[in-house]
């Protein structure tokens, strides 16, 4: 037997043993009868994105559930993929070709798609092989994309479904809309911040009577899309207004004076405009009142108002027109006010809301089936406090804008017929209009919301929606890990997705870790400059010592701080163990012949195998309730200090000594425990 080296070096071991079990085909499962089945799917990371330490505690977790599973002989399988992440990668391809002096509309969609797969090529693998480095013990065999094949079939039949159902309809409705990246997002991706601005305070003249009524606003630049003023019905000091007019500053245009519920009486002078085509609440009150919906912005934020504003971009005309209102002594007052401001969680843009005509899922019904999972029983969350986050964001859910403004992505499935305009939704283009009989069809240009196709991730990656074997049998799926911060996002919508389409909860646990913080508790971001590369840790001090770390302490829901030392008291835990292996390897060649007897065990021999019997029960108990950093530090303070500090010590001087007729128990004894140990710790 070869003698191991003094050291453990990660370096010369990890890779080699990966290698191992790819080769050897250990982590490929398939539906076995005699099995019970245990199904994870992966939260597939962005084709964009490398490993940070947010993916590395999200997949160290799952691998420790479906490692404890496959030891505990089920059908254990984890399916990996990526994301095609629309936004993200064609702003990372536009960048390109930026560089190269180029724009989407010079290369044409085609030309552009091209580039946007040549890219996820190129660094879309680069993702898995750093799951890989983490040990990740993923079926390589099933590897999904959002995009492929097969993903994209059930992404058509799920449109055509639910658009077949009246849940999906297009209109013009209010939206985020961000004129950085040119498209509009979801609610879920708007970040509020609290922002510096203020309170500008206007009079807008009265037609009839000649007076002025004051009325305040945070942003001066959309008057230019007022389309009325409202009071309310029951205001005493305005009820002699009802049915009148104001004279709209700037445009010298008349526009109604309408009573509605909206204008608080308690509120300022109780007088305000409505803009419906850049306000949501303007919008409802537009709709009531059958207002005109004027949008005086283009796509990247500039005026399209003729006039002395057009071209100008959002802001430069609000200094323009607050100029121009004080001028004419129409400016009362400005008043400083800081308010929450809706920015684009990627870009970081203020968000413009308006009216466009957009593709949207009606989530009322939808929302009821996620909402009675989780109070029947059938969805838990761990820890339980998140399904109330989930709850609160399912009761005051709005309609979902799915349509995104971009080329990368799935392709809305919607087909309008050039001659007569009639629109038709169906997976395959047809081959002529069913209205007019014309054959000039063309596609609808934008492109579904990334979630869409991931909302379908724990079925469509199943086969879904054939009928597999493997849908049968993996389906629904056992747990979801994932940050508490995508419950909106993702979560939900896998939820009520799988429901509307199999009848099943895609999930009957979704397990919850908090965020990986700096040794300040800082949240790691580019901007601070104080992220941690897993990789670098990994090529430092070894997987293990990695994922070692991200489970000491760690505690469902709970946000962890990082720390190198900790990095170095976790290999120094592997080094423990490798020395107390070598130690008993070296030992066991000079074993004696013939069998350890079991009247031989003395009776520390006994008691430390009772403990790591023990130790097996309450670890698997601990993993059941999903408490992995209790399971470590059990098996690490057994293995430090019973094990190597107690036990082995204690034995030395019968494994030195040849006439001890117990030499051969405490060989077999001190074997038995290394390997319970070992097999403890595998996960």
């Amino acid at each position: 037997m070869k003698e191991l080296a003094k050291q453990y070096d990660p370096s010369q071991v990890e890779d080699r043993i990966y290698q191992f079990w790819l080769d050897g085909g250990y982590f490929h499962t398939k539906a076995d009868p005699d099995k019970k089945p245990y199904t994870i799917v992966m939260p597939p990371p962005n084709v964009t994105g490398q490993l940070h330490m947010g993916h590395a505690v999200d997949n160290t977790m799952q691998d420790i559930l479906i490692r404890t599973k496959r030891m505990q002989g089920y059908a254990a399988l984890w399916v990996p993929g990526t994301d095609h992440a629309s936004i993200a990668t064609e702003a990372k391809v536009v960048e390109a070709m930026r560089a190269e002096g180029l724009t989407k509309e010079m290369v044409g969609r085609d030309g552009f798609l091209e580039r946007a797969w040549a890219w996820k090529t190129k660094y879309g693998n680069r993702i898995v092989s750093q799951l890989k480095k983490l040990g990740s013990s993923c079926d390589w065999e099933r590897e999904r994309f959002t995009m492929d094949e097969g993903c994209s079939e059930a992404v058509k039949e799920v449109f055509v479904r639910l658009y077949d159902k009246g849940l999906i309809y297009r209109g013009n409705r209010m939206v985020n809309w961000c004129p950085h990246c040119n498209t509009s997002i979801s609610d879920a991706e708007v970040e509020y911040e609290e922002k510096d601005g203020s309170f500008w305070h206007l009079l807008y003249p009265v037609k009839e009577t000649g007076e002025m009524l004051e009325l305040a606003t945070t942003r001066p630049e959309t008057m230019l899309g007022d389309t009325a003023v409202a009071i309310n019905g029951d205001d005493p000091r305005y009820a002699h207004l009802h049915g009148c007019h104001v004279i709209l500053p700037l445009l010298n245009k008349e526009i109604p004076i309408v009573c509605d519920e909206h204008a608080d009486m308690t509120k300022g002078t109780g007088v305000v405009k409505i803009t419906p085509a850049h306000d949501p609440n303007d919008f409802e009150v537009g709709k009531r009142h059958n207002l005109p919906e004027i949008c005086i912005m283009n796509d990247d934020a500039t005026i399209n108002v003729p006039g002395k504003y057009f071209g100008m971009d959002r802001y430069e005309a609000r200094k323009a027109m607050v100029e121009d209102l004080k001028e004419q002594g129409l400016l009362v007052k400005t008043v400083p006010h800081s308010h929450n401001v809706g920015t684009h969680d990627r870009c970081k843009t203020t968000v413009e809301p308006m009216v466009k005509p957009q593709w949207f899922v009606k989530m009322d019904e939808m929302a009821k089936p996620a909402v009675e999972a989780l109070k029947s029983g059938r969805l838990k969350f761990v820890p339980e406090s998140f399904g109330k986050t989930y709850l609160h964001w399912l009761e005051g859910i709005r309609d979902w804008c799915i349509s995104r403004q971009l080329w990368w992505g799935h392709r809305i499935p919607a087909y309008y017929c050039e001659e007569c305009g009639e629109m038709t939704v169906a997976k395959m283009m047809p081959e002529k209009c069913p209205k007019c009989g014309c054959t000039h069809l063309k596609q609808d240009e934008d492109t579904l919301d990334t979630w869409f196709s991931s909302a379908l991730w724990p079925f469509s990656t199943l086969g879904w929606p054939k009928e597999t074997d493997e849908m049968k049998y993996f389906y629904p799926t056992d747990v979801l890990v994932t940050g508490y911060d995508i419950i909106f996002f993702w979560v939900i919508r896998m939820v009520f997705s799988g429901l509307e389409q199999t009848g099943e909860c895609p999930f009957n646990t979704v397990l919850i870790h908090g965020l990986v913080r700096d040794s300040q508790g800082r949240k790691m971001s580019k901007s601070l400059g104080n992220g941690i590369d897993p990789l670098e840790v990994i090529d430092k001090y070894g997987a293990d010592a990695l994922r070692m770390t991200l489970m000491t302490g760690n505690a469902p829901g709970n946000d962890m701080r990082f720390y190198w030392e900790r990095v170095e008291a976790s290999r120094n835990f592997a080094n423990k163990v490798w020395n107390a292996s070598r130690f008993i390897m070296m030992n066991i060649e000079k074993a004696p012949a013939g069998e350890a007897k079991l009247t031989d065990l003395t009776a520390a021999d006994k008691w430390i195998l009772s403990k790591v019997n023990d130790l097996a029960k309450e670890v698997t108990e601990n993993m059941d309730k999903y408490e992995l950093g209790i399971a470590l530090q059990k098996v690490y303070d057994f293995v430090w200090e019973e094990f190597c500090d107690w036990y082995i010590e204690m034995v030395k001087p019968r494994l030195w000594n040849d006439e001890d007729r117990t030499k051969a128990a405490a060989i077999w004894t001190l074997k038995t425990v290394l390997i319970n140990s070992l097999k403890l710790l595998h996960p």
